[in-house]
């Protein structure tokens, strides 16, 4: 009989390809992890993984197995989920993942409200962008994610939050010769520092300031807002700020934020979970207590 702890054993070795990646991950030997997976290709009769001096990789019949193991231990989440309905809302743990040009602003003002309005709750936060958290969220490794709208994923619910309005980062000693605020038409004419690819908010800047064909992007960009905003400060271009951060990054003598004429462009956050997910009441909860964290109102809750 196929085990759910080899189902979790599998997934993990699935999607590392590596005995030692896996183990640690699941915190566990090699030696017990080889014995499980053993065991469930004994079951199943076939193999799963193919063993080489290059590394491990899927065989076809794994692929399919894969694809099955990730629905299954999905719904394994969601059954695991009714029961800490009994705690009432937002009464035990919730997994949360954040992009990472969210985080580092809300968090800080959010499990404050957490801690105050929610005490028993344990919250338990990811970053990453966010193709990663829309698979983590399939795989069931976290309950619900702050990613930022639009989205091109069909197997997932949203519950928006609210409007994010960009700023014009600039080094300080170029601010005096840019009107404030700063016309949309202006940005097009600014060197601009991006996010790399992957990250949602190198899309939307593209889109705002319609400079996707700038050769000069190609070697400026970094992995962190933190970091673009240090190549800002020594005066190698630009950047757009979300609002929500201005209040932490505007210390910095060496920047000046300046606002955008209206109407502002502006990204959308949203709250992103499962369709099959039992927990629709602390969703929602969750959404209202981050729109309130960050004094805004939440643009819909259903």
């Amino acid at each position: 009989m196929i085990t759910i702890r080899q189902l979790r054993y599998f997934q993990a070795l699935s999607e590392t390809l590596h005995f030692g990646r896996a183990a640690k991950r699941l915190n566990i030997s090699q030696p017990a992890l080889s014995g499980q997976i053993a065991q469930m290709e004994a079951e199943m009769q076939s193999a799963l993984f193919t063993r080489g001096p290059a590394g491990i990789c899927l065989t076809a019949d794994g692929e399919l197995v894969a694809e099955r193991v990730h629905r299954i231990l999905a719904e394994v989440q969601e059954l695991e989920s009714l029961a800490d309905r009994s705690a009432g809302v937002l009464g035990k743990r919730l997994r949360v993942g954040m992009i990472a040009t969210v985080a580092p602003y809300l968090l800080p003002r959010l499990l404050s409200s957490l801690a105050r309005e929610y005490p028993n709750l344990e919250c338990q936060v990811r970053e990453s962008i966010t193709a990663r958290l829309i698979g983590d969220l399939r795989h069931g490794e976290i309950d619900c994610a702050v990613v930022a709208l639009p989205l091109d994923y069909a197997d997932v619910e949203t519950i928006p939050l609210f409007e994010d309005p960009f700023h014009l980062a600039v080094p300080a000693r170029e601010a005096a010769a840019l009107p404030s605020p700063v016309p949309v038409d202006e940005l097009g004419s600014q060197r601009m520092i991006l996010l790399e690819e992957g990250h949602c908010m190198r899309a939307q800047a593209l889109d705002v300031c319609r400079i996707a064909s700038n050769s000069e992007l190609a070697s400026l960009a970094a992995t962190s807002l933190t970091t673009i905003l240090r190549m800002v400060a020594g005066g190698l271009g630009s950047t757009l700020l979300p609002e929500m951060a201005v209040t932490d990054e505007a210390r910095s003598e060496d920047i000046a934020i300046l606002p955008i004429e209206d109407p502002a462009p502006y990204r959308q956050l949203a709250l992103v979970f499962r369709p099959t997910s039992a927990r629709r009441r602390d969703l929602e909860a969750f959404a209202d207590i981050i729109c309130r964290s960050m004094e805004k109102p939440c643009k819909n809750v259903a």
